[in-house]
C-alpha cells in the first residue's frame, strides 16, 4: 500500500461483479469516493477491513490487480451563483460546453434539515395546471410525486410546471433520460428565456445506469445552496425515480444482497426517504419543494417503488388518459395533496375548497352515470347532465394543457356548474352561490 496526500492505494481485488468490486482496506468510510483502474467508484459497504465499491461505469475490463485509490472524501459539488443556467452530468461536471464552476466545495448526500429549523409550509406554488392548483394545491416545502405510465407525457408536464411555477430557482435531476428528452428540456428552458433560474443534472440512457444514484444528491446539494444560503424558493424536479430505484437494485443484486419485494433492495424505503426528506420550508423564507416522477408498470401502484414512495411523500399526482375528452388529465380521484388545506382559502380565494369539493363530487356522479350506461340502465336527466359536465370539466380544468391562474380556474368552474346544474345540485354554501354563481 502507498500513501499520498490522504489518498490510499491498494492493488489486490478479492472479487468483481458487473457493478462492484471488493477488497481488504483500512480506514475507509461509507460513501467515500475511489478510483478503480482509473474508473470512479464509491464505497457502498464496509465490514471490518472488507470494503465493497460500486463502479459507476461498470467493471468490464477491470483486472484483479487493478490499482484502487481511495480519495478520502464523499462526492462533492462546487456551489455558487454560477450554477444557474448550466447543465451538468452526475459528477457535477459541465456538459454544456461552458467553463468549470468556481465555488465552495460541498459534500452531497448529507443529512436533511434539522426539524428545529423547519417551519410549517404556508406558501402556495402555482403551476397553471388546474388539476393541480384547483384540486391538489401544492405548497412550498412539500414533497410529492407524479405517478404515470411510461407512455404519458410526464416530462412535458414537468417542463410546464418548471416554466409556470413562481419560484426563484428550478433544479432538474434527470435520470435515464433519452437524448430526445434531454434536448427537449434544454430547448424548452432556452426558448422560454428561463435559463438564468434553472440548474440541470443529467444522466442519459447512454450513461451508465449506476451514475443515476448521484443525480438526486447533486440536485439537492445545489437546491440547499440556493434555499439555505440564499433564502430562495427552490423547486426540485426529479425524473424518473423508478429508474433511480432500478439502479439501486442493480448494485444491491450484484452485492448478493437478498432482494425484498419486486427485486428491490431492503433499503429502498430509507434510500427514497433520504431524498424526499430534503424538502423543507425554512424560517428565513427559503424552501425546497420536490416534485418527482415515478413511472408505473401497467398502472401498478402496489409495486415496491410507488408503494414506498406513497408512505414518504405528502400525496401524489396521477396522470391518466381520459377517454371522454381525449386529453391527459390529473385524475381527481387518485390524486391527493395532503397539505392543500394549509393554503386553500387562506392564500387563495374564499370559495376554493367549496368549488373543489363540488367539482369532484359532480365528476364522481358522472362516473356513476357512465357505469349505469355501460350496464344498460336508463339514465335520468341528471345523469345526462353529469356526463356532459364531466367532458367539459375534464377538457377545461383537469387537462394538463390548461394554463390559467387559480382565480380563472374558480371562475371557469362556476361557469361550468351554471351551465349544467341548479344551485342546489352543487351543494355549495349559499353565501358563495350569492357571490359567485354564473347562471
Amino acid at each position: 500500500m502507498a500513501t499520498k496526500a490522504f489518498q490510499r492505494t491498494y492493488t489486490q481485488l478479492q472479487s468483481i461483479t458487473k457493478a462492484t468490486v471488493s477488497l481488504k482496506a483500512s480506514g475507509v468510510s461509507n460513501d467515500e469516493l475511489a478510483t478503480v483502474d482509473g474508473k470512479l467508484a464509491q464505497v457502498v459497504k464496509t465490514k471490518g477491513d472488507n470494503v465493497t465499491l460500486q463502479v459507476f461505469s461498470g467493471t468490464e475490463g477491470i483486472p484483479t490487480d487493478s490499482e484502487v485509490t481511495f480519495l478520502g472524501t464523499p462526492p462533492t459539488l462546487k456551489v455558487s451563483d454560477e450554477l444557474a443556467g448550466r447543465f451538468f452530468n452526475a459528477y457535477g461536471k459541465p456538459i454544456d460546453g461552458g467553463p468549470e464552476i468556481e465555488g465552495e466545495e460541498r459534500e452531497v448526500g448529507g443529512p436533511s434539515v434539522n426539524p428545529f429549523r423547519r417551519r410549517q409550509p404556508s406558501e402556495i406554488i402555482p403551476t397553471g395546471i388546474a388539476g393541480i392548483d384547483l384540486n391538489n394545491t401544492l405548497v412550498s416545502g412539500q414533497k410529492i410525486p407524479f405517478f404515470a405510465d411510461p407512455d404519458q407525457p410526464y416530462n412535458q408536464v414537468m417542463a410546464d410546471v418548471a416554466m409556470r411555477a413562481d419560484v426563484d430557482k428550478i433544479i432538474l435531476g434527470g435520470m435515464g433520460l433519452s437524448n430526445d428528452d434531454y434536448l427537449f428540456f434544454r430547448h424548452e428552458f432556452e426558448s422560454a428565456g428561463a435559463l438564468d433560474k434553472i440548474v440541470c443534472f443529467i444522466n442519459t440512457t447512454e450513461n451508465p445506469p449506476v451514475e443515476r444514484l448521484l443525480i438526486p444528491d447533486m440536485a439537492l446539494a445545489a437546491a440547499e445552496y440556493f434555499a439555505v444560503d440564499k433564502n430562495e424558493k427552490v423547486l426540485v424536479l426529479l425524473t424518473d425515480m423508478t429508474l433511480y430505484a432500478d439502479a439501486l437494485s442493480i448494485v444491491s443484486n450484484r452485492m448478493d444482497q437478498i432482494p425484498s419485494k419486486d427485486s428491490m433492495p431492503g433499503s429502498l424505503y430509507s434510500d427514497l426517504a433520504k431524498i424526499y426528506e430534503k424538502a423543507v420550508q425554512l424560517p428565513e423564507g427559503g424552501s425546497i419543494t420536490i416534485i418527482a416522477v415515478t413511472t408505473l408498470n401497467d398502472g401498478d401502484i402496489t409495486h415496491a417503488i410507488p408503494d414506498n414512495t406513497g408512505y414518504i411523500t405528502e400525496g401524489q399526482l396521477f396522470l391518466r388518459a381520459d377517454s371522454d375528452s381525449g386529453k391527459v388529465i390529473v385524475d381527481p380521484f387518485r390524486s391527493l395533496s395532503r397539505l392543500k388545506q394549509l393554503v386553500q382559502g387562506k392564500k387563495t380565494r374564499e370559495d376554493h375548497s367549496q368549488v373543489m369539493n363540488a367539482g369532484v363530487r359532480l365528476y364522481a356522479d358522472a362516473q356513476n352515470a357512465k357505469t349505469k350506461l355501460e350496464n344498460g340502465f336508463d339514465l335520468s336527466d341528471y345523469d345526462l347532465r353529469c356526463l356532459d359536465y364531466a367532458k367539459e370539466y375534464a377538457t377545461r380544468l383537469l387537462s394538463i394543457d390548461v394554463n390559467i391562474n387559480t382565480e380563472e380556474m374558480l371562475d371557469t368552474a362556476w361557469e361550468i356548474f351554471g351551465k349544467h346544474f341548479s344551485t342546489a345540485e352543487t351543494g355549495i354554501k349559499q353565501q358563495f352561490i350569492d357571490k359567485y354563481w354564473k347562471a
